[in-house]
């Protein structure tokens, strides 16, 4: 088992977005999560990790965003890797025409408001299709709300940058070679299963998990499921080359 192991938070998210996988894994390797804060591109996200990282090689899971980092880490340094593992994330770059003017618009739109309102009142907005329907209103819901009003318009702004000019990483894929858990929710709105059973088809050491009941925000809407599944990846053994 790895002695590091590198969780990497999502758009906005910080490091509550990990806590119930922490307290689980915390008993099996030293857990870090970075903070983003204002970086502005994947790639000074992706070298954050690896200046941050306090061992040589190591382990890493990303979530959404994250996961999109994780893979601009394996494209920077795959050598320091030993796991990789993607959660509820994916490999697209911005789409053209119509499609990628629509979800910068969308972007945008939720930005003025954090910008206008707050942090709370875009939260407000945002969240309700990163969660399972039956988990609207809820504490967990709350508890998101929470996590993403903690945030600033400023880190919100320079995060949504970088996904705006994220990198297609989908040719990264056949790349890896190293144990690699590719999860996600059934009811993931934003990165669903379909997706994931393309990732997994294209990295040859890949084991795909579908974590039933479960929209985006896995880690903790389903921590037990995650948890599991981060336990056995890690257990994994690492060829050594």
């Amino acid at each position: 088992m790895s002695n590091t192991l590198m969780l990497l938070p999502g758009l906005n998210c910080d490091a509550a977005v990990w806590d119930p996988q922490v307290q689980v894994l915390c008993k099996h390797t030293n857990c870090v999560v970075p903070a983003w804060g204002v970086r502005d591109t994947l790639t000074s996200m992706a070298q954050q990790v690896l200046d941050e990282a306090p061992t040589e090689s190591f382990s890493m899971a990303g979530h959404s965003m994250g996961g999109r980092v994780a893979l601009e880490v394996m494209r920077l340094a795959p050598q320091r890797v030993e796991r990789v593992a993607l959660l509820s994330t994916g490999t697209h770059r911005l789409a053209d025409g119509q499609a990628g003017e629509k979800e910068k618009a969308g972007r945008m739109a939720l930005l003025k408001i954090a910008r206008e309102e707050g942090m709370r009142a875009m939260a407000k907005q945002w969240a309700r299709g990163m969660v399972h329907p039956d988990r609207l209103d809820t504490p967990l819901f709350s508890a998101v709300l929470d996590m993403l009003e903690r945030g600033s318009p400023q880190q919100f702004a320079a995060q949504i940058n970088a996904l705006l000019n994220r990198p297609d990483a989908g040719h990264l894929l056949a790349k890896i070679q190293c144990p690699t858990l590719v999860l996600t929710g059934r009811e993931d709105s934003w990165s669903g299963p379909a997706q994931h059973e393309v990732m997994a088809a294209a990295i040859s050491q890949s084991h795909l998990t579908i974590v039933e009941h479960c929209g985006h925000m896995c880690t903790m809407e389903e921590p037990k499921a995650v948890s599991d599944a981060l336990v056995k990846w890690l257990d994994q053994p690492v060829r050594l080359t």
